[in-house]
């Protein structure tokens, strides 16, 4: 009977992490950006809470976009003009906070936008309780739960960590890879424009070197 009281919180204890991993609050999100468009977005937040953002310009002339980030009462938290990435953190108050990222100064080009939310404190501290139905005294053989969960959290915690740095990692190489396929294509084409200016030019020369040497002059015998 203890072994199964023991499984029972073992299992259950496992159940809570699996669920604590698939609440995560964090997300990320890329969209594109036409020209001379702005687009807005909405976060809930609670009182105590953090938000921290992070965007980043992944392609698009310039690799640049104006931010703005609203508290719920509208005002203007934070602004970045043209700029190709920024980090934001707050501390938030009960209501809805709007960040929005502006592309209306450019007027061809559009923009790849990556961002990432990043919320902490949105649980009010609260966790399962089930599990602790199951544990009384020595039930687990002097088992230390307390330094278990501790253990357990501190591992979600650094591979949270690890997923974010990741994505990242991720926007970042999207990024870099863009630019060096736009400067490839850029580089390609004055090659080729120089190689047929260079062609036009060793015709022309050639022509009027000819032109030198044509005696268009009559001889009588």
């Amino acid at each position: 009977m203890d072994v199964f009281r023991v499984f029972v919180a073992v299992l259950s204890l496992c159940v809570s992490v699996v669920s604590a991993f698939s609440q995560s609050l964090d997300s990320d999100f890329t969209f594109t950006l036409p020209a001379g468009r702005k687009e807005c977005f909405f976060q809930s937040m609670k009182k105590d809470g953090s938000m921290e953002i992070e965007y980043q310009v992944l392609d698009g002339a310039g690799l640049d976009v104006d931010f703005y980030l609203y508290a719920p009462n509208g005002d203007i938290l934070a602004t970045d003009d043209r700029k190709s990435d920024g980090v934001h953190t707050v501390e938030a108050e009960d209501g809805d906070y709007m960040f929005c990222f502006d592309n209306t100064f450019s007027s061809v080009s559009e923009k790849i936008i990556f961002f990432e939310l990043i919320l902490d404190n949105m649980d009010n501290g609260e966790e399962p309780e089930d599990w602790k139905a199951y544990v009384q005294g020595a039930d687990l053989l002097d088992m230390k739960l307390e330094d278990i969960m501790e253990s357990i959290n501190s591992v979600k915690a650094r591979l949270v960590k690890s997923l974010q740095i990741q994505t990242l990692l991720r926007a970042f190489e999207a990024r870099d890879r863009n630019l060096q396929e736009s400067n490839y294509e850029r580089v390609n084409l004055w090659s080729c424009t120089n190689l047929v200016v260079m062609v036009i030019v060793s015709c022309v020369q050639v022509y009027l070197l000819r032109s030198l040497f044509d005696d268009k002059r009559k001889v009588r015998t």
